[in-house]
């Protein structure tokens, strides 16, 4: 039994690696897979891939660098941004209600679904800047996010900079150097206030890495409209068996209440 969840998680981080390094999107279907397909508890699979994007951020951000892909400029300043929020986002990962988590969830990959749908900018086109308060806002937001979701930096970061106009590939850039300071606050914040399967992660880790180094390639080799559309439907998919997932657990619980109420009487 062992041995096939730990093939199986390793193909999840795998899937989700490549899509993550190729279109900076990928990590929403992450903390799903594991709560549905393998059975974790929403809070438990949320710490193991936060873990794992300590890797994806390191393999993620050497290839990016090398291709002269990431704007270190803005980096530094969604950095700035990302780390204290990320680290508050831990805490509340141990407060929160799973419902209400299923719902962030839920409704992060339908708007990252909706930011795929748009049309990238030319290969040729220049990189705008944003103010450095505006960066280090959208590196809040990012790294709060990010930690509670369990969905690591891109898959927040990205659509934020699509909505802003930045390239795609910059956007991905810089998506892939925000894991690193969001994995190892958010992780140092759920060892602190709770107690991450650390196997989890290194599983997923495994996946998440390969998966990130192949996609990060493919990134730069091939265009992305065809597989951005594919994995923007995929999106809206996840999304909404998440979100009518919930609502049926909310609309069921208010049943049973009102029964209870009802019989007591």
């Amino acid at each position: 039994m062992f041995v096939s969840t730990a093939i199986l998680l390793a193909t999840i981080g795998l899937a989700a690696g490549l899509l993550i390094g190729c279109i900076g999107i990928g990590g929403v279907v992450v903390v799903p897979a594991l709560v549905y397909v393998v059975g974790i508890p929403i809070q438990t699979a949320i710490a193991g891939a936060i873990m794992g994007y300590l890797f994806t951020g390191l393999v993620g951000t050497a290839v990016y660098a090398r291709h002269k892909s990431i704007r270190w400029d803005m980096t530094v300043w969604l950095w700035a941004g990302a780390m204290p929020a990320a680290l508050i986002g831990a805490r509340f990962i141990q407060l929160a209600d799973p419902l209400l988590l299923e719902l962030f969830i839920g409704a992060l990959a339908l708007l990252s679904g909706l930011a795929a749908l748009r049309p990238p900018f030319a290969a040729g086109a220049k990189a705008q800047s944003l103010s450095k308060p505006a960066l280090a806002a959208v590196g809040a937001v990012t790294g709060y996010a990010s930690a509670v979701t369990g969905t690591g930096g891109p898959v927040v970061l990205v659509p934020i900079l699509t909505w802003l106009r930045i390239p795609v590939l910059t956007a991905i850039g810089l998506g892939q150097a925000i894991q690193l300071p969001i994995a190892v606050l958010a992780t140092a914040g759920n060892i602190a206030f709770g107690e991450p399967d650390l196997m989890l992660g290194l599983l997923l880790a495994v996946g998440l890495s390969i998966g990130t180094l192949a996609g990060a390639q493919l990134a730069h080799k091939m265009p992305r409209a065809m597989l951005g559309h594919a994995i923007s439907g995929a999106l809206l998919i996840v999304g909404g068996l998440i979100l009518l997932r919930a609502a049926r657990h909310l609309f069921f619980s208010d049943l049973v209440t009102i029964f209870r109420a009802n019989h007591f009487l």
